[in-house]
């Protein structure tokens, strides 16, 4: 640009310099005030009126913002929401509405103070879908953070960690500074751990220390929130991930193998309740009781009337009803064992055919008895609240019904064995099954012998019975379930061998669960058939075969 002469251009420059100074200096002050806290931090009203408008996707937005802020009404705001009781007035308020008097009440959620003159006519409620209603529990759990209550505070860390929301970080990180408990800080890393994770722009340092974090968690879920980052554009994050990963699926393989053990040990002990009164009464009378599994079920049923007897005479004691069950079923079911020993099969001893046809037949009528008594129908057979839910030990998911269920059995076994090791009727029992002639010169009565041991039999199934009863359905067809099984288990362990009982039906448990994933439930009980058929070629005595003259003669 020309100026005239005799002015000084560096003197008609400094006022456009000066100008363009101060122009930038307004410029980055509204920049920065706009990107200032406190200016981009909506207020209270408006993260609560940014719930009534947008889609699903910014109401979604909405819940996260409300749940950050962290304010003392965002709970009660999204539990009307989620329960569909929030509505958006004709001038953009969002309140929220309840039925006080038989009247429509709305009432302002910051404040808690009814709003006076708003007709239902003109609120429009705020709707919600099942992705919106998901983020909304999401929310409150997160919420929960600040709960004096440490389960609470747990539960709400591990909320955190399944939404892993990027606007939840700075309320994790600010609870994870004043925690206290162990159990809560971890939960709490963890689930910062997958916001770090998730973000790109996160430094590398702590992408993989997060990476660490989670392959120390070492379960499913983490394994989960790993997986995506295997794909990272950063190659040391993405060599990471992946090792954590593959480290992850090697411990899952191991516990997967401890669940299927602990499954096929609640197998097990099903199977050593049932089958360990048929061991007695085979190994002591040689009688095969195809009658055996509806002991069983009566067992299941005197269960079920003992619970409807104390539901309605006394309550209180419904806790309690399992065990006053126990000797109630044993009496039942071993006061119908001895009726059909005296009344059948003490004329059938040494006609083993005969005995079977016999007892099948009788397991029809006790069936058919059962059904017409109490009508074909599952029973409900409430369990106690002592046996219900679970804990994980690990990766490994214990229901208190099962473990439960195991320490009953070992205790009926412990019993059993003190009973036949240890007292007078199992002396006599001992010797009738290893030389009954021998027994009988000796001035044993083996005919009451027989007698006893099977109504102590039948009796130990009817306890049977009431364990199965919290883990199958009650109904005349339960024995049937467990009658062939019961069979493989005495016959792999060895006739009347209390020990090989325990060991069979340990063994077979364990087999049938670790088979089913691979071969499926029915073709696995096969294979165990065809095991135990070519076992019992090798010894047909079983495991542990009993030793005596008659036995070995």
């Amino acid at each position: 640009m020309d100026y005239p002469k005799g002015i000084n251009q560096k003197a008609m420059a400094m006022p456009r310099l000066i100008h363009r100074c101060l122009t930038g200096l307004i410029v980055s002050l509204i920049i920065a005030l706009a990107a200032s806290p406190a200016a981009a931090q909506d207020s209270p009203e408006d993260l609560v009126s940014n719930l009534g408008t947008g889609s699903y996707r910014d109401k979604a937005d909405a819940v996260d913002a409300l749940a950050a802020s962290g304010a003392e009404y965002a709970d009660g705001v999204l539990a009307a929401l989620r329960n569909g009781d929030l509505y958006k007035a004709a001038d953009g308020r969002v309140l929220i509405g309840r039925k006080s008097g038989g009247q429509q009440e709305f009432i302002d959620p910051l404040t808690g103070d009814v709003v006076e003159g708003v007709s239902p006519d003109t609120v429009d409620a705020v709707r919600v879908n099942n992705l919106l209603r998901k983020r909304i529990e999401d929310a409150r759990a997160i919420l929960a953070l600040s709960s004096p209550d440490d389960d609470r505070r747990l539960a709400a860390a591990e909320a955190a960690f399944d939404a892993a929301s990027a606007d939840n970080l700075p309320l994790l990180t600010a609870q994870l500074q004043k925690e206290e408990d162990g159990d809560v800080r971890q939960a709490l890393e963890e689930a910062i751990a997958v916001i770090t994770l998730n973000d790109s722009a996160a430094p590398a340092d702590d992408r993989l220390a997060a990476i660490a974090t989670l392959r120390a968690r070492g379960d499913q879920a983490a394994r989960a929130k790993l997986s995506g980052a295997v794909a990272d554009d950063d190659p040391a994050v993405a060599e990471a991930a992946s090792r954590a990963v593959s480290a992850i699926d090697d411990m899952l393989a191991i516990w997967a193998g401890v669940q299927n053990m602990w499954y096929g040990l609640s197998l097990g002990s099903v199977l050593l309740l049932a089958a360990i009164g048929l061991a007695i009464t085979f190994g002591v009378m040689g009688v095969i009781n195809m009658a055996h599994g509806e002991m069983v079920m009566l067992g299941a049923y005197t269960t079920y009337v003992v619970q409807q007897v104390i539901a309605a005479s006394a309550p209180g004691l419904m806790d309690v009803s399992l065990i006053i069950a126990v000797p109630a079923a044993f009496l039942v079911s071993g006061l119908v064992g001895i009726g059909i020993e005296r009344s059948v099969i003490r004329f059938l001893y040494g006609r083993p055919l005969e005995t079977l046809l016999a007892t099948w037949g009788i397991s029809l009528i006790l069936q058919q008895a059962v059904r017409s008594l109490f009508g074909p129908t599952n029973k409900q057979v409430t369990g106690p609240s002592w046996m219900s839910g679970s804990f994980d030990l690990g990766n490994l998911v214990i229901t208190w019904n099962r473990l439960v269920i195991i320490l009953f059995a070992l205790a009926i076994f412990g019993l059993l064995l003190f009973l036949m090791r240890r007292t007078f009727f199992g002396l006599q029992t001992r010797a009738v099954t290893q030389n009954r002639a021998m027994a009988a010169v000796m001035g044993i009565r083996t005919q009451w012998i027989d007698m006893l041991t099977f109504g102590l039999g039948s009796g130990i199934a009817g306890i049977a019975g009431v364990a199965l009863s919290q883990i199958d359905n009650v109904s005349p067809n339960l024995g049937q379930s467990y009658i062939i099984d019961s069979f493989m288990v005495v016959v792999f362990g060895g006739a009347s061998s209390m020990w090989g009982t325990m060991v069979g039906a340990a063994t077979l448990g364990i087999a049938n669960k670790f088979l089913e994933p691979y071969a499926g439930a029915v073709l696995a009980k096969i294979l165990i058939l065809v095991f135990i058929i070519l076992f019992i070629q090798r010894k047909p005595r079983g495991l542990f075969a009993l030793k005596g003259r008659a036995v070995d003669a």
